[in-house]
């Protein structure tokens, strides 16, 4: 399961184009993402070369016709788990990042982007779709706040609309390359009900699941070994019932068939236990393009024409800086943090070579380019070796904390040399849900659309604008509301309210390095009555809780966000406002959707072995 590969069945091999660029542009970007995804999930390491060569959306040709007839091309960074101390554009002057210094100082710089969740899973949800997680069901109840498995049936709803969605339905190629985690199928292996291809992505090449540090030898347990541990005790319970079960009926089928068949059904009772066992131990998932765990029979010749002049969206999801870290020769040992720091260097690396091809074709008047983290970096992380995860600068906490900044608060940078001026910073709040409503904008897409929590940002960010239309921003974790942000009319403050903070193990670590990750419940949290408040204006640091002593407006404040989350509520399905009696959005996250189920998982090899090795030379 770690090692698939990807290979046309019965065709001869090509080399496998986004599908995202107009047919003046030849495209040569596929071969990054095969270097790319095979260096993390070793099977052969490609050249460093290849990756050099690769990371290219389009070859050699210049754009021909006019841009300004066009509807605008989107390319969207994300990386995973970084935070934003890791940046030398945000403070940091120990870890070099020319290229993302570089898109800062030639575009738009946001101080205060906010994720809408703490973890991966939730976070991309609402990235892709501009409301809050629990709104499509993806917000957790308890322990589990993503996805474990690859071959669980939870995932983003088939009914949910992402951007993606929508600039497909303007006309747009869309293309995301790197991770998705947000589930592959529901009822049946294939059925792909919430694979990429059906959230409006016409292309997809990676990782539809994530990293776990079990998934490499010598890593160690993850953040959910304890929960692991229990569920294989539980399979090998079930798995002695089933036994015994079936022996039951093997004794009974021995007088209804001969020794033949018996015998052979016994063989495929215990492959399928084995595949059990054997696949709950493995949490990496395949690399997958499109919806086969298999390269797509195209050629070089018909993408060009299938996609001539057609605008492109193109989500590039890395996979840095997520533990387990891995690295490449060109950049193994530059950096003064270790391989973490490496990580980091390689992925601005990679930013920067993504930024070059842009400009040399000329693409770069008429391409909005974007740079975020899905959340704040893990600070718990760490091994012998020192600590692995990322650094959140002068904010407290990290991942997994819905409430402190140090878990919310992410790189924000927009580059748009057409349209955007250089240089320009803005302090206002603003989101990652913001990106829907924006692109729905510059796609001049007018039809109706559901409730959004975002904003369209281009008025803030050309300038035309300088207050944020963010009044209130809530803060989750899990479906727990764990604070509200008020930027009062007429005032810089900007006020924070936690209604439950985490409890650090141990007491004043500032992490909670005895579970790995910060929970959102139970014992796990101390609820505040009053709520604690913060002037993040005046106290990024959440540092200096205010009183009313201190604090002249602090009953207005608590009444203010109270109303605020009040009316936040009235725009919920009632089951996620309080009604538990209610079911109008499936929970995504809950314990029948998360656990492993082995005829969900997809397989690269022989089922129910789902495991395979590279055996091929790939240039």
């Amino acid at each position: 399961m770690t090692g698939a590969v990807y290979r046309v069945k019965e065709q001869q091999r090509v080399t496998l184009c986004p599908i995202l660029l107009p047919k003046e542009m030849q495209c040569r970007f596929y071969n990054l993402f095969f270097y790319y995804y095979f260096v993390f999930f070793p099977i052969r390491p490609l050249p460093l070369a290849t990756l050099l060569l690769s990371l290219l959306l389009t070859a050699g040709s210049d754009v021909t016709g006019t841009e300004v007839d066009r509807k605008p091309n989107f390319i969207l960074m994300i990386v995973d788990d970084m935070g934003i101390g890791d940046v030398g554009c945000y403070g940091n002057d120990t870890i070099r990042t020319p290229n993302i210094d570089r898109l800062a100082s030639e575009g738009v710089k946001l101080n205060q982007h906010i994720a809408a969740a703490p973890l991966c899973t939730p976070s991309r949800a609402a990235f892709l779709t501009g409301r809050y997680a629990l709104r499509s069901g993806m917000g957790s109840t308890g322990r589990v706040q993503v996805l474990l498995f690859l071959g669980g049936s939870g995932g983003l709803p088939p009914n949910e609309t992402t951007f993606a969605k929508r600039l497909q339905q303007q006309g747009y190629t869309t293309g995301l390359v790197g991770k998705w985690h947000l589930g592959v199928n529901c009822e049946r292996r294939g059925d792909h009900c919430h694979h990429p291809n059906q959230h409006g992505f016409s292309y997809f090449y990676g990782m539809p699941f994530t990293l776990f540090n079990d998934c490499v030898s010598g890593e160690g347990t993850d953040v959910l070994a304890d929960l692991q541990h229990t569920l294989r005790n539980l399979s090998l319970m079930l798995g002695l019932g089933l036994v015994t079960l079936v022996r039951v009926i093997l004794f009974l089928l021995v007088w209804l068939s001969n020794a033949s068949q018996t015998a052979w059904m016994r063989l495929r009772f215990l492959l399928l236990c084995a595949s059990f066992l054997y696949n709950l131990t493995v949490c990496c998932g395949f690399p997958g393009v499109n919806q086969e765990v298999v390269e797509q029979p195209m050629t070089v010749e018909t993408l060009p024409q299938r996609n001539a002049d057609r605008p492109f969206l193109l989500i590039f999801s890395l996979l840095h800086v997520h533990v387990p870290l891995f690295e490449t020769p060109g950049f193994a040992g530059r950096s003064r943090h270790g391989r973490y720091g490496d990580n980091m260097e390689e992925m601005d690396w990679i930013i920067g070579k993504v930024t070059e091809t842009v400009d040399s074709l000329g693409l770069a008047n008429n391409t909005l380019m974007y740079f975020t983290s899905d959340h704040g970096g893990h600070i718990e992380d760490a091994d012998a070796r020192g600590q692995k995860g990322g650094w959140n600068g002068i904010y407290k906490g990290g991942k997994a904390m819905g409430g402190w900044e140090g878990g919310i608060r992410v790189p924000g940078i927009f580059r748009w040399p057409g349209r955007l001026p250089a240089g320009r910073v803005v302090d206002e709040p603003t989101s990652l849900m913001d990106l829907y409503p924006t692109l729905k904008y510059l796609a001049q897409d007018t039809q109706p659309d559901r409730l959004l929590d975002g904003y369209n940002l281009m008025p803030l960010l050309e300038g035309a604008a300088e207050r944020s239309e963010h009044e209130f921003m809530l803060h989750y974790c899990g479906i727990y509301l764990n604070a509200v942000r008020w930027h009062p009319p007429g005032s810089d403050s900007i006020f924070k309210v936690h209604f439950f903070t985490p409890n650090f193990t141990p007491p004043g670590a500032g992490g909670c390095y005895e579970t790995k990750v910060c929970l959102c419940h139970g014992d796990y949290v101390t609820h505040h009555n009053p709520p604690l408040v913060y002037d993040l204006f005046h106290d990024p640091s959440e540092s200096r809780p205010l009183t009313r002593d201190t604090e002249p407006r602090f009953a207005e404040i608590l009444e203010q966000t109270a109303k605020a989350v009040e009316r936040h509520r009235s725009t919920l399905p009632q089951n996620q406002a309080g009604d538990s009696h209610t079911a109008s959005v499936p929970n995504q996250m809950s314990w029948e959707k998360i656990l492993w189920r082995p005829w969900l998982q997809p397989c690269c090899g022989t089922f129910p072995f789902c495991g395979c090795k590279e055996d091929t030379t790939h240039t």
